[in-house]
């Protein structure tokens, strides 16, 4: 479930990884495209773009924090395997050096992109969204299962969207 990217590509929205195996997110692994569900359809509402944007690899990059789907846990999906991070982004994000906004989509690419300036919560981070820009956008997971944060904080839609779909669409002008 690679996606090809181009050094030409101008934003980035780095996540947990690839895809859930077969019949959790059918979506996505019936396509083979990433964000290929539900929560990629909120992403892209999310930014203001359409999907032919968001899947123009000259356009978007999407950059999993693992390769590959790290299984299951007690209360979701593990963690992404640290080696890949380490590994695999240290050789894939020199060759974009036209990106402006890295979507940071999660705490463990908050945490990875951010090190010690992100806060000890996603909640956290992402209230302190404007501190990390112009090269960084903190947002929770877009998922359907988000939607009791999405409620507890309402000021996420009110005051963080709009300002990531204006600095979207300057990025991508």
């Amino acid at each position: 479930m690679c996606r090809a990217f181009t050094a030409r590509a101008k934003t980035s929205a780095a996540s947990h990884a690839i895809g859930a195996p077969a019949d959790r997110w059918a979506g996505v692994h019936a396509s083979g495209i990433p964000w290929d569900d539900q929560s990629g359809k909120r992403l892209r509402q999310w930014m203001g773009i359409a999907p032919e944007v968001f899947y123009d690899e000259r356009q978007v990059a999407i950059i999993p924090m693992g390769f590959c789907y790290p299984g299951k846990g007690k209360s979701g999906d593990l963690p992404p395997r640290p080696e890949c991070a380490r590994h695999w982004h240290q050789l894939l994000l020199p060759l974009l050096p036209h990106i402006r906004l890295t979507l940071l989509v999660g705490k463990y690419a908050q945490d990875y992109f951010l090190g010690n300036t992100a806060k000890s919560t996603l909640t956290e981070t992402v209230i302190h969204w404007a501190d990390y820009l112009p090269g960084y956008m903190p947002l929770p997971h877009p998922s359907p299962r988000n939607q009791f944060w999405l409620r507890r904080n309402p000021w996420f839609e009110q005051e963080a969207i709009p300002e990531l779909q204006q600095l979207v669409a300057q990025v991508l002008a």
